[in-house]
């Protein structure tokens, strides 16, 4: 058994059959600074001129420092939080919002993602690397720098394996990619449909958990970050500008979300996973949020405060706006 007062843990939840991560020394971590931000140039932490930038979690939850997980679940169990936390500074200029960044500023950022996957990936310890953004003080943003992060997790997260083993199984069972069938089905349908490109679309899904979740599905089937050419590079950096302002404009202020980048794990052959974009908001209305209370955190069962087809035209309507200079 694990020990450890200083370092991240990783407990056995054995009722739920999950890892829960401990990491006590994320409570000292600075909360929305006034006066100072180590991610800005010239913080001494930060280069003094970047465009994009990896930057390494000063309260990681997760650390190749830490001792060797093992996956071996049971009573009372805990293990070593290996692995990575890094942080992708999307621009060196405080106020800028994901929403204001250029195309081309995009596209270092998914540079910089597929860069940092490949690295983490190739880790024996790394088992899923988790590409992912929180935006907004209701979701609890400690820095309002423009920023994602990475995590490299040494066990597959639950919901990626309970998503993995869906695609498996339809995979298995009709001979097609679950993914595309539902992104098929969304275009002939086209209520939901937000914004598209010759190489992805934007479409709140008729499954959405969250108020407007939108999802990104790449129109060709590949897995990985690592499998995107030069051109779709760039048509999921213009769709993803056009989606993050959509979201600002829907209510006139900078929508409270998270963004994830679904892949594969990083071991194993998974030809039946698709590419794509979460998008999961918790701003249910102009001055109401969402708050996932007890059916939703206790019982896993979501409940959806708006319609999928009326919010996905409200986005369609959202024209983007021209970026502040």
């Amino acid at each position: 058994m694990h020990d450890s007062q200083s370092s991240g843990e990783l407990r056995w939840h054995p009722l739920l059959r999950q890892w829960v991560g401990v990491a006590a020394q994320r409570q000292g971590r600075p909360q929305l600074p006034e006066d100072w931000c180590p991610f800005c140039p010239g913080s001494g932490r930060a280069p003094d001129h970047y465009d994009v930038h990896l930057y390494a979690n000063d309260f990681p939850a997760l650390s190749f420092e830490n001792p060797p997980f093992s996956a071996d679940g049971g009573l009372f169990v805990a293990t070593g939080a290996r692995g990575a936390c890094d942080v992708v500074l999307y621009s060196s200029d405080h106020r800028q919002l994901p929403s204001e960044l250029k195309v081309e500023q995009w596209e270092k950022v998914i540079e910089l993602w597929t860069k940092r996957s490949i690295e983490l990936a190739k880790q024996a310890d790394v088992q899923y690397v988790c590409v992912f953004e929180n935006t907004g003080v209701a979701i609890g943003v400690t820095m309002p720098h423009p920023h994602g992060q990475i995590y490299a997790f040494p066990f597959i997260p639950p919901l990626v394996e309970t998503e993995l083993d869906s695609a498996s199984a339809y995979s298995h069972k009709h001979g097609a990619c679950l993914y595309c069938r539902i992104l098929e089905g969304e275009i002939e349908d086209g209520q939901r449909l937000v914004a598209s490109n010759a190489g992805f679309v934007a479409l709140l899904p008729f499954f959405g958990r969250f108020p407007t979740e939108m999802q990104i599905y790449s129109r060709r089937h590949f897995q990985s970050l690592s499998d995107l050419d030069d051109r779709e590079r760039g048509q999921l950096a213009s769709l993803l500008k056009i989606v993050r302002q959509k979201y600002d404009n829907l209510y006139g202020f900078p929508m409270p979300l998270m963004m994830l980048v679904r892949q594969p794990p990083s071991k194993g052959a998974h030809s039946y996973f698709h590419f794509h974009i979460d998008f999961l908001p918790i701003q249910r209305g102009p001055a109401k949020l969402k708050y996932l209370a007890a059916v939703e955190s206790g019982c896993g069962t979501f409940l959806n405060d708006t319609r999928a087809e009326e919010q996905a035209e409200l986005m369609r309507n959202a024209e983007p706006v021209t970026a502040r200079e």
